[in-house]
């Protein structure tokens, strides 16, 4: 059986008009995506190496299995427990604040892709919060002994997502004219 070539075209184009005509469908689908990716990619390191364990993968880079009961850094890691609620609070409220500005009719396409990022590691680090008290952290970036806090997948996504909205804010706006029109100069 031989497919039409023509048919591939047809199909793809229209597809791309569903996700155009469906904005919302196509953001949620690339959350549960995100989602999806950072919580195999954690669950896969939790069950391959013991709690603790490094396996060096280059000079700069070890594979890790660390829980992080903090924030960023491991900000109030060692804050004795209340910190998992706090931090499931302001997950949740950051997760819903930015998943309505994305879902509103107004939003702009690119920061409506930023925010699936934000909500799909955001939500994939609430997950982890919720589940077991603390964020699973595998990615170990180093130079010789000076390591980087550990992090995961979700905590990528949120990274880019801010450095981008951050680059495109740089951009300046379009000055308006100092010209004046026939219709605004003096008769």
């Amino acid at each position: 059986m031989v497919a039409d070539p023509g048919s591939f075209w047809e199909d793809s184009h229209m597809t791309a008009r569903w996700t155009q005509r469906n904005p919302q469908w196509t953001w949620l689908a690339a959350v549960a995506t995100l989602l999806f990716v950072d919580q195999v990619s954690k669950s896969f390191f939790s069950t391959t190496l013991e709690l603790g364990e490094a396996v060096q993968v280059t000079e700069w880079l070890n594979f890790v299995h660390v829980l992080n009961t903090g924030a960023a850094f491991s900000l109030l890691a060692d804050a004795g427990g209340w910190q998992r609620w706090f931090f499931i609070g302001v997950s949740m409220l950051v997760v819903g604040v930015v998943w309505m500005a994305s879902l509103a009719r107004q939003a702009k396409p690119m920061d409506r892709w930023m925010g699936a990022f934000v909500v799909g590691g955001g939500s994939g680090n609430l997950v982890d919060r919720v589940q077991i008290g603390a964020v699973v952290d595998f990615l170990d970036l180093h130079w010789r002994n000076i390591h980087w806090p550990a992090f995961n997948l979700a905590d990528v996504f949120i990274v880019c997502a801010v450095l981008v909205w951050c680059f495109s804010s740089l951009k300046t706006p379009p000055r308006p004219s100092s010209r004046k029109t026939p219709e605004e100069l003096p008769s």
